[in-house]
């Protein structure tokens, strides 16, 4: 629909705009606001008046300016050319931003991806005469040297193939493909538009069965994300939220990742800015920028955009799932999310809820997060999304609205500590406030995978952990030196699991990254030495004599010794253990065999 003037401005209080003359406008649709023509939405309307939220500052607009009509819902543009990019909150390219208004983006600027001038070498994949369905790869064409896009035909559109073009170089809005359809010819190119209110459908959900592997041992091992699942990562300022999905980011074997800048501080995206083309894929040696998407969209961009590139990046993220991807979204974070609509709620005037965030703050979230998922797609593959959103309570407060009405749609929960933190013990996740529901679901893939004992080797070592955690209220009190040697020996076996296992070193080789044949034999060995040496304690030998085997500090640096495609150190690690059990348990017996002649 051509672009109309429907309206005027009758009132404005910070990004919310009210308008009257708007009879013809719809609900969510897309306008125009002022001279300047900035980019808005309609969110109420009430016989001829309406009110808008603006993703764009409103410093400077005018009572009587006009409001135009698009005919359409805020949309995103898909299409090859995507992958690589950084976007604002409205998809519009930072780096052309740039090139038209400088360091600081003006207002009303247009610019639109993907690159409607770049040509893409196209493969074509149908014939005329074929029938063609929603969902139906008609061609494909490298995105990046990592990404192969495929080219589907859009939901909604089914037919026959009339014409189709021959192998060549196209712009993405070219005509490559003519279809005869029910209502008529319809003709297609590479780009596609989607609202990104709406989810892009799918065949049908299929159940969690595979994890999407971090290489963070505290994650895969004790507390696991399904692909297609959804995961909190909640913490206060300084606790490695946004060090936390780098890593993801970077070492998840997702195939695509999509990172939202959500409301940051400037100085944190522009170092995701600036890290993200230098990191190294470990998958092919090139840019990890090669298979993602950034969105930024910072603590000083108007509040109304941080809602928009929320709904931006995942429907990307589903674009790509339709392929047959799967693609992990971070989202960092959803607090500042939240407190946008908190504040156009209060610039509207409505009922404040908890803290006062409007009452359909649970319902907004869930609509957010429902929107994950392992799922068959319309042509027949089947693809992911993974959602991970960061939380940031103030005060490290996860009693707070929007940590506690995360946890009711996400089924992993990663809450990272202060005191871990300031410890230098990453990732800081605190393994007694932590969870993932997904354990019961990835069971057979994990004893597939790794050992059929693998679920009681978990089980056993978030035991120890907790037993310290009970151990250590009492040495608070009456120090370490009264606990039984058994206890003692509780303490230092659980010292190795935090520091040997849960800790890792984000720039060492051998730790930044560990594949999970080497996690599950890591933690298999320190459950092996636990077991061992609770046979020495038990017969009477001091646990004194058993740490001075100097086979605990080994087992702490095993993460550094132990190369990832060398596991032999284990198993070293593992004979050391039975000659030493044997020799001292050996020396105690005759030494009581002759205190008893």
């Amino acid at each position: 629909m051509k672009n109309s003037k429907v309206g005027y401005i009758s009132g404005i209080s910070g990004p919310v705009v009210f308008s009257k003359g708007n009879s013809s406008l719809g609900m969510l649709e897309m306008v125009y606001v002022g001279e300047n023509r900035l980019v808005g939405e309609v969110i109420s309307i009430d016989s001829d008046k309406a009110v808008i939220q603006v993703y764009e500052s409103t410093t400077g607009l005018k009572i009587g300016e006009p409001v135009e009509s698009t005919g359409s819902p805020l949309s995103v543009n898909l299409g090859p050319g995507i992958i690589g990019e950084v976007f604002d909150g409205i998809q519009r390219p930072l780096h052309d931003l740039a090139e038209k208004s400088g360091a600081l983006i003006k207002k009303g600027i247009s610019s639109q991806a993907p690159d409607k001038n770049k040509k893409w070498h196209v493969n074509v994949k149908v014939k005329s005469g074929d029938s063609v369905y929603p969902g139906t790869v008609i061609a494909i064409t490298e995105e990046t040297p990592s990404i192969e896009h495929k080219i589907m035909i859009p939901p909604g559109t089914e037919g026959k193939v009339i014409w189709i073009a021959e192998e060549g170089e196209y712009s993405v809005d070219e005509k490559i493909i003519e279809i005869e359809t029910k209502e008529g010819k319809k003709e297609l190119s590479m780009l596609q538009k989607w609202p990104v209110k709406k989810g892009r459908p799918f065949g049908e959900r299929i159940p969690a069965y595979m994890p999407l592997l971090t290489g963070q041992r505290v994650i895969d091992m004790m507390f696991p994300l399904a692909k297609g699942g959804t995961a909190a990562v909640p913490g206060g300022f300084g606790t490695g939220k946004t060090m936390t999905q780098h890593q993801l980011a970077k070492w998840s074997d997702a195939d695509i990742v999509v990172y939202i800048g959500c409301g940051e501080r400037g100085n944190e995206i522009a170092d995701v800015l600036e890290s993200f083309p230098k990191l190294k894929d470990p998958r092919t040696g090139l840019s990890l920028m090669n298979r993602t998407v950034l969105i930024a969209n910072t603590s000083n961009m108007p509040v109304a955009a941080r809602e928009a590139s929320i709904y931006t990046g995942i429907t990307i993220a589903e674009y790509y799932r339709d392929m047959g991807y799967h693609v992990a979204l971070m989202a960092d974070s959803t607090s500042r999310w939240a407190e946008a609509l908190r504040e156009i709620s209060g610039r509207l005037e409505e009922m404040p809820a908890e803290e006062g965030y409007p009452a359909y703050l649970p319902s907004r979230l869930s609509q957010f997060y429902e929107r994950a998922g392992y799922v068959r797609n319309l042509n027949g593959t089947t693809g992911s999304i993974s959602v991970i959103g960061a939380v940031s309570p103030q005060s490290n407060d996860f009693s707070e609205p929007v940590t506690q009405n995360t946890k009711r749609f996400t089924r992993c929960f990663w809450a990272l500590d202060k005191s871990l933190a300031y410890s230098r013990h990453y990732p800081a996740i605190n393994w007694t406030e932590s969870y993932s529901e997904y354990i019961l679901e990835l069971k057979d893939w994990y004893e597939k995978n790794t050992d059929r004992n693998f679920t009681e080797k978990r089980i056993r070592m978030l035991a120890i952990l907790q037993e310290e955690n009970r151990l250590m209220e009492i040495v608070k009190l009456i120090g370490k030196d009264v606990l039984p040697d058994m206890q003692k020996l509780t303490l230092e076996v659980a010292r190795i699991i935090r520091v040997g296992f849960l800790q890792q070193n984000a720039f060492h080789e051998n730790d930044t990254y560990v594949p999970v044949e080497k996690q599950y034999r890591m933690m298999d060995i320190i459950i092996y030495l636990a077991d061992k040496t609770e046979e020495l304690v038990k017969k009477g030998i001091p646990v004194s004599v058993v740490l001075e085997s100097g086979l605990f500090n080994k087992l702490g640096q095993m993460k550094y010794t132990v190369p990832n495609d060398d596991l032999s150190g284990i198993d070293a690690l593992r004979r050391e253990t039975d000659e030493f059990c044997s020799k001292i348990s050996l020396k105690y017996s005759d030494a009581g065999e002759r205190s008893r002649q």
